[in-house]
């Protein structure tokens, strides 16, 4: 885990139960990262299940339980198969 993943799903997440959906873009135009780094960060955030498609076709992500509860504190980095 990068501090860029731990800004990523902490805008994903917004207020909780209040999720954002959004393409890199749109993630990049909200955060100090580049484009490249975050499309980047979001294939690991993908591939370790903290984040999902919301619509794959569109390029949309959204947070997932896991990533919630991650950035709850309910799951150590450690834990985590290397995003």
């Amino acid at each position: 885990m990068t501090l860029a993943d731990d800004v990523i799903l902490e805008f994903l997440q917004n207020e909780p139960g209040d999720n954002i959906r959004a393409s890199p873009a749109v993630i990049e135009a909200n955060i100090d990262y580049k484009i490249s780094h975050i499309r980047n960060r979001l294939r690991k955030l993908h591939q370790g299940g903290l984040v999902e498609y919301y619509d794959e076709s569109r390029g949309i992500y959204q947070i997932t339980e896991k990533g919630r509860s991650y950035l709850r504190g309910d799951l150590d980095a450690g834990d985590l198969e290397s995003p």
